[in-house]
């Protein structure tokens, strides 16, 4: 589905298609342009490195494998897509805009701040874990303190379970029982399995609207409803370019990274402005319908039924309003009964294949990576907003975590077990040669905004003064 030249959707290049001497980033900058049905406005430059020692250099390796044992490389070339992705973001973008980031780095910069260490089967981050069940393996993550309270109906149980109960009480029962039950319960987990034969398209229109003229002259206004990281790092990656962004949160529901790490919350989201407001009332959500007319480009991770609750139809308003863009972004993207699992960035890699992957290759069970689903989401989604605004937007974009995650699984992918454990070893052998980094993170410059502290300044300028 496409229209003046955005055709999203285009097919991952075929396992073993690339030469060994092609720039695998540049390559796949490529494919994300063709995919676009667009052209660079100014020559494509990506990094000209191995997959190997941008996956060694990132700090990805350092935070993959088991805790006492050796960092494990990842043989597909994931590294090398993030830095592709930023590649192809810079060849649509303002000179020099994006100068100084490195695409691979971005998908380490939270372990780096919070100094989190690779622990096997466990998370960097300490919430989502493997675990082995009756007929396989699936990955559930506890990432809010009330998850723990849901695991009694979960397991049929009639107290929470301790964390040495837990594998015992999921060994007892299926994978597939224990994925759909524990996301009717809203529990963010899924089954360890292999990447897709053919991988999704890493992102696809769901709805259409009218075009504006041309978006040369001014800076787009993003108005960004996303909480956490895969959000946060688009409009972040969005302001690079020149965009005023506004951050919209809950009164009493804010952004959960704002109790996380201040030092990452501030690198994602300093020069935002900050407006806090009650959707739950009838001016909170004038409010926020007003912001969201005002804006060029909104960015959301919400399950779409609850914008609806409050009055917030995406695709209506996309239909409704000449020009807008609109991401959507989500953990196994949109329609039923997907649009409404919860997941967040190691639990949707796991479900694109990547742990299945990496068990492949190395007949260990590992998390790979910090939350990867969610920066290197973010770095498309940055992409896709970028682009569709140029060309006039109009359009409701989808990205789901998992599927960017396995759309990158499938390019240049080996075709064979023997395959993929001999590239194992290869560029293994490179990362060790190329010199195998820990996380780094760029340095704070600023300090976010306050929750809220822009609120009165912002909604004056509409017209709906608190």
């Amino acid at each position: 589905m496409g229209r003046g030249g955005i055709s999203f959707g285009m097919s991952a290049m075929p396992a073993d298609s690339l030469n060994p001497a092609v720039n695998i980033a540049a390559a796949y900058a490529q494919r994300l342009l063709d995919s676009l049905g667009l052209n660079p406005s100014r020559p494509l430059s990506a990094p000209d490195r191995h997959p190997a020692a941008a996956w060694a250099a990132s700090g990805l390796m350092e935070l993959t494998g088991l805790a006492d044992g050796t960092a494990q490389m990842c043989p597909a070339p994931v590294a090398a897509c993030a830095d592709g992705a930023l590649a192809a973001l810079a060849s649509l973008a303002p000179a020099q805009a994006l100068d100084g980031l490195d695409g691979a780095q971005l998908l380490a910069e939270r372990a780096a701040i919070m100094d989190l260490r690779r622990a096997g089967a466990i998370s960097p981050g300490g919430a989502c874990r493997l675990y082995q069940a009756a007929d396989g393996w699936i990955a559930l993550n506890l990432a809010r303190d009330d998850d723990w309270s849901l695991l009694p109906a979960w397991l049929e149980v009639e107290h929470t379970p301790s964390a040495d109960a837990l594998p015992i009480l999921i060994a007892a029962r299926g994978s597939q029982e224990l994925v759909e039950r524990g996301r009717l319960l809203g529990l963010a987990l899924s089954a360890d399995q292999a990447p897709q034969a053919e991988a999704p398209a890493w992102c696809s229109i769901t709805a259409e609207g009218g075009r504006r003229p041309s978006a040369s002259g001014y800076a787009p206004r993003v108005v960004d409803l996303s909480s956490l990281w895969a959000g946060p790092l688009c409009s972040h990656l969005l302001q690079r370019l020149g965009a005023e962004v506004i951050k919209v949160e809950s009164a009493d529901r804010p952004d959960g990274a704002r109790r996380g790490h201040p030092a990452f919350f501030d690198l994602l989201n300093a020069g935002k402005r900050c407006v806090a407001i009650d959707p739950r009332s009838a001016t909170g959500r004038e409010q926020l319908l007003a912001l969201i007319a005002s804006a060029d480009i909104v960015i959301e991770g919400s399950r779409p039924r609850g914008l609806r609750q409050l009055g917030i139809d995406a695709e209506e308003l996309v239909r409704q309003t000449p020009g807008l863009t609109w991401i959507a972004i989500s953990g196994h993207g949109r329609g039923e009964p997907q649009e409404n699992w919860v997941a967040y960035g190691d639990d949707a890699a796991v479900a694109a294949g990547l742990s299945h992957l990496m068990h492949q290759a190395t007949d260990q069970r590992l998390i790979c990576g910090d939350a990867i689903a969610d920066p290197l989401t973010g770095l498309h989604a940055a992409l896709a907003a970028w682009a569709s605004y140029r060309e006039g937007g109009g359009l409701l974009l989808s990205l789901a975590l998992n599927q960017v995650v396995a759309h990158c699984l499938a390019f240049d992918l080996p075709g064979s077990e023997a395959a993929l454990r001999e590239r194992q070893a290869q560029w293994t052998a490179l990362a060790r040669r190329s010199g195998v980094r820990a996380p780094q993170a760029r340095p704070i410059t600023a300090a976010a905004h306050t929750l809220g502290a822009d609120t009165e300044a912002v909604l004056t300028t509409l017209g709906r003064a608190c």
